[in-house]
């Protein structure tokens, strides 16, 4: 339990990192009295609800709507009996344990809108979102943005042999492998499939390269082990680097042309492509850009 000698001393408390969330005030207090109080903590909007339980020796009926009204979750009036602000209390615990277990539900529910169920990867639409982000931060900061697109090879051999399930352990093993490979701050999101997507802030095409072989050697390097067996897998990685204003769907389309190269071209290989961005002569000062994605 936390006291405090005046509603000022209060307020200074109620400001540091993780304050309590039940209060007991008392309506007249010096400094900042137990109204005010109440209206500046309804004002904060912490990130946890704090339940307020108001304490007055005012007892007109006026004066319970007025604290109601100013914030408070309750009223006891003065001089009142132990049992009952103990009683009161506990029903402002559980109140507040409710609101726990509604918070924990959001943020699972958030969790599965944003990731990968198997993988526990960033989902498809999240990464798309965060290529977004990301290719607007270069834009302004004039930074490279990297991308890579990532796919297991003969994936499909992987379960008409062994079974999805077998076929789950793989997939979610060569994605923690991928995850690891590329660098701390950048992220690895399931595409579909057994594709992923890769977004590298500040990436210059060398640093992409290298990234993208440590990602394919990652997944090469050792078999997996899945259900007694060892299942060898590679993968193949294409990837473009951009500073420019270039439609994302270009971006992605160059990046899957570079990986279709490295497919055709023999698979477990890294093939980086280009995008470039091009301005048509045009006598108009205002004339049009043009962009070109290819590998």
């Amino acid at each position: 339990m936390i006291t405090a000698e005046d509603g000022t001393q209060a307020w200074e408390l109620l400001q540091k990192p993780n304050p309590p969330n039940l209060l007991i005030l008392d309506w007249l207090m010096p400094g900042i009295d137990g109204i005010e109080l109440c209206h500046r903590i309804r004002q904060k909007q912490p990130d946890q609800y704090q339940y307020i339980l108001l304490l007055s020796g005012k007892d007109e009926k006026q004066d319970v709507v007025d604290g109601l009204d100013a914030g408070a979750d309750d009223y006891l009036t003065k001089p009142f009996d132990i049992a009952e602000l103990r009683a009161r209390l506990r029903a402002g615990k559980r109140i507040l344990s409710l609101q726990q277990e509604l918070i924990q539900a959001r943020e699972v529910l958030r969790y599965q809108a944003t990731h990968d169920e198997l993988t526990g990867l960033s989902s498809r639409r999240a990464s798309l979102q965060l290529l977004h982000g990301e290719l607007q931060r270069g834009l302004r900061a004039q930074t490279p943005t990297g991308i890579l697109m990532i796919d297991l090879d003969h994936f499909k051999n992987v379960n008409d042999s062994y079974g999805h399930v077998v076929g789950d352990v793989v997939l979610k093993e060569a994605s923690q492998r991928i995850a690891q490979a590329v660098r701390s701050y950048d992220f690895v999101g399931r595409y579909g499939g057994e594709e992923f997507l890769a977004v590298l802030s500040k990436c210059t095409p060398d640093e992409l390269e290298q990234v993208a072989e440590r990602a394919r050697g990652a997944v090469a390097e050792r078999p997996i082990l899945a259900n007694g067996a060892e299942i060898r897998v590679t993968a193949s990685v294409g990837g473009v680097v951009t500073v420019s204003e270039i439609p994302e769907l270009d971006l992605l389309s160059a990046a899957d042309a570079a990986l279709y190269r490295a497919k055709q071209t023999g698979r477990n290989r890294v093939v980086i492509g280009s995008c470039k961005t091009s301005h048509a002569e045009n006598v108009a000062a205002d004339s049009d850009q043009t962009t070109s994605c290819h590998s």
